[in-house]
């Protein structure tokens, strides 16, 4: 997918937080007193329901301020693909020409630069249709490219797959790890252990908006150094 632009080398874009911290209603939900995501990547962040990954997520993308802390990057360019993809009312070639737009491509060369993306991720007979009256599978495909096409330095993913079949779930995971191999960075929220072992670099844990643990992905599964995610990884209740 990444062809399509300008290869970059392999992804190694810093990414940090500093004493973040994060409130609703008065009660913290986020409470990070230090995370920096190094390498390659693509990071994987786990935790059970509630533990503020999403609210992690868009901490660090900058969707959301921060009560308290700071975010720090060299990264100039992001992008970010949802749970539920959110696409444009206009046709999955308009919802393309837009993003290249924005990206700043010139007017001659978006119309094919977008079919080419299209082609890639298998949606080239379906320019013409409305975004939204794709399937699943094919709306979180065009939101990816979407997003790609922007040519991000870091690309956040917030369960992109989670109501997939495996058939789109294998889709979108072969187009990650192409983006990644590409110069992409990737920092994506799972619920799926076996995706974060076919995709992670690296593993953060979060419980009750802390991080509980940071590890490779290897050590993470075979020995995490958290009781907590050891617990997860076993199916325990968390508490």
């Amino acid at each position: 997918m990444r062809d399509l632009l300008e290869e970059k080398p392999v992804a190694k874009t810093s990414l940090a937080a500093h004493g973040l911290r994060f409130e609703i209603d008065g009660q913290t939900k986020v409470d990070i007193p230090l995370l920096r995501l190094d390498g390659e990547g693509p990071t994987m962040i786990l935790g059970p329901n509630g533990a503020g990954k999403s609210l992690t997520l868009r901490l660090l993308h900058g969707l959301l301020t921060p009560h308290a802390g700071q975010i720090s990057t060299p990264a100039t360019r992001q992008a970010m693909v949802f749970q539920k993809p959110v696409l444009l009312r206009r046709s999955v070639l308009a919802n393309m020409d837009y993003a290249l737009r924005a990206a700043g491509v010139s007017r001659a060369k978006r119309r094919k630069l977008a079919l080419d993306f299209l082609h890639e991720a298998g949606l080239a007979g379906k320019a013409k249709q409305a975004a939204r009256t794709l399937s699943g599978g094919e709306q979180q495909r065009l939101a990816l490219i979407r997003a790609l096409a922007t040519d991000p330095e870091i690309l956040f993913l917030d369960e992109p797959t989670s109501s997939l079949d495996p058939s789109a779930t294998q889709a979108i995971e072969a187009m990650v790890l192409r983006a990644a191999s590409h110069g992409t960075r990737i920092v994506m929220v799972t619920h799926d252990l076996g995706q974060a072992k076919r995709l992670g670099r690296d593993i953060v844990f979060l419980h009750h908006g802390r991080v509980a643990c940071h590890q490779p992905t290897d050590t993470f599964f075979a020995t995490p150094d958290s009781a907590v995610a050891a617990g997860y990884l076993r199916g325990d209740l968390p508490i």
